[in-house]
């Protein structure tokens, strides 16, 4: 009885232990496809969840019918399966072009893909209660102790997966470890080593899936323009070559699924996205006459403008945070920035770096380019972030942030605005548009400056136009269209008590991702 019960604890764990695992390689792998936003989360754990419980529904069926360890084995072995379909599964649905709203698309591609692996590991915990429990007379005891290795595999997959093996081993290799671990215990436990036919069955039908399989399972989904991929603990990095002209210096970093950054590695001086040529603009207008200037950049992603900053302005003092050290290593051996760069970077949250940042207003510039169409940290947006990002800024320091919103439907472009009039004042928060404000066409980009003192605009066209020998990017908004603006939308104050950012950006999504793609 003891040996059974040492089995079925050990059993119990593996599953949870792996259930686990593929909980989170699933947002992971999902990314690049659909972004990392409530929704993902969301539809993810839901599945998983619904497959554990309908699982363990039908375990238990299982269990009275066909209570024999070699049932238990053939669960293992399924699931062992379903690890291995996970991959192949989410290159070929992963963009699955289905005419729906995002939230239900979402939902539909995680259910496809991971709601089956998830039922067959939740139908496992039953078959193994049944075997365990010969007579009812520590019934109680067996239960109690087979749930608690139960949920320690849980906790253990959690932790492991979270802060080692996807940083490790990237998302399909482990994968491919779950499915070999399962298909192991099917061995071990299922009895299947007895019986020679089993066995020689099962070898040849686990070495066929491995030669159909392989390239999706062992490889990931690279292409010739790929010159970089890898898994890091918050994004899926691609550095791509331009595809149009492949004798160009340029080359796009992609963070999961967006397009972050393009860069020119022969010329710093080309700003290939139009909101970075916007800050550019801001950045040229202020910094003009002074000597030495300090910034903040929260987000460095590819390090296009302050790269730039560091060789058009050599006194200026440019800091970076930077939540992925592998983000950073990136930009250091790829993309262009010098081994004797006067860049600072700090691989940490920016929250954190700006609550426990000790040098108060000594900003000029800080440039906040941590939003994305479908994942905005939330926390970097609330009334109490743009106090702490206020108090950093000298009395004539600027924040300047990128925003991705639709002008005429979206919700978080005025939400934010609003926000930052609680913290700044209002009439000391200005919008500028790198496209002209009527432009209906869709959703982009827009600079959101805010600063302790009124600025003028007329000055900032004037200056820039007498600058540039090129049509300028920026399109400025009056004060008083922007008030106007801010009326006519509908709009909440951000707090870190209520900052509903994935439902304001709702329609950005829809209208980029929901409909297909």
């Amino acid at each position: 009885m003891r040996k059974d019960i040492i089995k079925a604890n050990v059993v119990v764990f593996i599953a949870s232990f792996c259930t686990l695992i593929i909980e989170l390689v699933a947002v992971r792998m999902m990314a690049p496809y659909v972004g990392v936003s409530l929704y993902t989360w969301t539809s993810i754990i839901g599945v998983v969840l619904a497959g554990i419980s309908i699982g363990a529904y039908l375990g238990g069926l299982i269990a009275d019918r066909l209570p024999r360890p070699s049932t238990l084995g053939w669960l293992l072995f399924f699931s062992g399966l379903g690890a291995f379909s996970i991959s192949p599964l989410i290159s070929l649905l992963g963009n699955w072009e289905i005419q729906t709203g995002l939230m239900i698309r979402i939902l539909l591609i995680t259910a496809a893909i991971f709601f089956v692996p998830s039922c067959l590991l939740g139908m496992i915990s039953p078959i193994v209660v049944r075997l365990t429990l010969n007579h009812l007379r520590d019934v109680g005891n067996v239960v109690g102790k087979i749930y608690a290795y139960s949920t320690l595999g849980s906790i253990l997959g959690t932790f492991a997966t979270g802060f080692y093996l996807i940083q490790w081993m990237g998302t399909r290799l482990i994968l491919v470890m779950i499915g070999i671990l399962l298909m192991t215990c099917a061995f071990i436990f299922g009895g299947f080593f007895i019986r020679k036919r089993t066995l020689f069955l099962f070898l040849l039908g686990f070495t066929f899936l491995l030669l159909i399989f392989h390239e999706e399972i062992f490889r990931p989904p690279l292409d010739g323009e790929t010159l970089y991929f890898k898994e890091s603990n918050y994004y899926t990095i691609r550095l791509k070559r331009d595809t149009l002209n492949p004798m160009d210096s340029l080359v796009t970093l992609y963070l999961d699924h967006l397009h972050h950054s393009r860069t020119d590695l022969n010329n710093p001086y080309r700003l290939e996205y139009r909101y970075v040529r916007g800050f550019e603009e801001v950045l040229r207008w202020q910094a003009d006459g002074k000597k030495t200037f300090r910034t903040l950049f929260i987000g460095g992603g590819g390090y296009t403008l302050p790269r730039l900053v560091e060789l058009q302005y050599p006194d200026a003092q440019i800091e970076v945070v930077e939540i992925d050290p592998e983000v950073t290593r990136i930009a250091q051996t790829s993309m262009g920035i010098p081994g004797d760069t006067r860049i600072r970077t700090f691989n940490q949250d920016a929250r954190w770096f700006v609550m426990n940042c000790r040098e108060k207003g000594s900003y000029d510039f800080i440039f906040l380019d941590a939003f994305n169409d479908m994942s905005v940290p939330y926390h970097l947006t609330t009334q109490e972030f743009g106090m702490e990002l206020k108090g950093l800024l000298t009395p004539h320091g600027l924040l300047i942030t990128n925003v991705i919103d639709h002008f005429k439907k979206g919700a978080f472009l005025p939400s934010y605005i609003r926000t930052l009039e609680e913290a700044f004042g209002k009439g000391y928060v200005h919008l500028i548009s790198v496209r002209p404000p009527d432009d209906s066409s869709g959703t982009g980009n827009f600079i959101v400056v805010a600063g302790s003192r009124k600025i003028d605009l007329d000055d900032f066209v004037a200056k820039i136009k007498k600058m540039s020998h090129q049509v300028m990017t920026s399109h400025i908004l009056s004060p008083a269209r922007l008030q106007q603006y801010l009326k006519d939308r509908y709009s909440v104050i951000l707090t870190d008590d209520y900052v509903p950012v994935d439902n304001l950006t709702a329609p950005i999504f829809e209208e980029l991702y929901g409909r297909g793609r």
